[in-house]
């Protein structure tokens, strides 16, 4: 699957507008990806508009980048009025979150692209899924079109897209041969590498370290077998207080945070503690725990998440259950 399907979907719809959606609180993976990709569609079919919403904002880090990046991200992007609807660094319909029912009532065609393992809901809906998990990021997928067209990407796209794999990949931490390739080529394209991983260096803020101070308190450990599970729950920042977990030396976080009836839970877990029981967190641990919780989960091998309903101490406490039974088939 490549750009040549999508090609053929803007040519089948006459497509005037594309509309190109990221996930809640959009990474810089979603909303330089989604960049990359609407300079690319911009270039082949400049007679084609192409709007970029992230639902309920992008994250903090993500604002900090479009200070020096010319990205637009509407609030509110014509869904209804869309020709196609594509979904970028998003694998699950829920996490386009009050968007989501829009989408479904919507005739246009849905591709969807990213580097997760799609749910199968969003297979039934999507005429089109390109997604790799072997690439780092979306970014890296991104590219990949760019390279299928033959079109070297510009200064600023190249400074995108490094910027997204960058993310994705902890400063090139999870990189592999393929994805150290793609960043030479960007650099050669333009990207200065010093200046744009400069850009990721954001400090962290005081509701973030008393988040991550209180994640870590209320952490309750647990010894499976050669391995330390920490569980924890605070109101805000569980994927960064998941990574502080992790980084104490904890092998899996499981941070959750409840506003009113609805759930969010981050999972972290280590490269080595991944390689070894081979447990991919978005599909073996996140997936399930979704369904469990009335709303999805999914995610990468060592970084997952999950939106549902219910109490803490509840989605906790499957979470683990779901963890020894993975560990007992070991």
């Amino acid at each position: 699957m490549s750009f040549t399907k999508i090609n053929e979907i803007l040519d089948e719809t006459n497509a005037r507008l594309v509309v190109l959606l990221c996930h809640h609180n959009a990474d810089p993976d979603a909303i330089c990806s989604a960049y990359a990709l609407a300079s690319l569609m911009r270039h082949l079919k400049p007679e084609c508009a192409v709007e970029i919403g992230a639902t309920q904002g992008i994250s903090r880090l993500s604002k900090h980048l479009i200070k020096f990046l010319p990205i637009e991200v509407k609030t509110q992007p014509n869904v209804e009025k869309a020709d196609v609807i594509m979904l970028l660094d998003t694998n699950t319909i829920q996490q386009l979150n009050n968007w989501a029912e829009k989408v479904k009532a919507s005739k246009a065609p849905i591709i969807v692209v990213d580097h997760h393992a799609t749910h199968p809901e969003t297979e039934r809906l999507a005429k089109v899924c390109i997604t790799i998990e072997e690439a780092s990021s979306t970014c890296e997928i991104v590219y990949s079109f760019f390279k299928e067209k033959n079109i070297k990407p510009n200064e600023t796209e190249a400074k995108a897209l490094f910027l997204g794999i960058a993310f994705d990949t902890r400063h090139f931490v999870l990189a592999n041969s393929s994805t150290l390739k793609t960043i030479a080529e960007l650099v050669d394209a333009g990207a200065n590498a010093q200046e744009t991983l400069a850009l990721l260096s954001l400090p962290m803020d005081f509701s973030e370290r008393v988040a991550r101070l209180k994640a870590c308190k209320r952490a309750k450990l647990f010894k499976i077998g050669e391995w330390i599970v920490a569980f924890s729950h605070v109101s805000a920042y569980q994927a960064s207080a998941a990574r502080a977990i992790i980084d104490l030396g904890a092998h899996v976080a499981v941070v959750a945070g409840q506003k009113n009836e609805s759930l969010e839970i981050s999972l972290r877990c280590t490269r080595d503690f991944q390689e070894k029981t081979g447990i991919h967190l978005g599909k073996d641990i996140a997936k399930p725990l979704g369904e469990y919780l009335h709303g999805m989960g999914g995610g990468h091998a060592s970084a997952a998440g999950v939106n549902g309903v219910g109490d803490v101490e509840s989605g906790l406490k499957r979470c683990l259950r779901l963890l020894k039974e993975k560990l007992s088939n070991q």
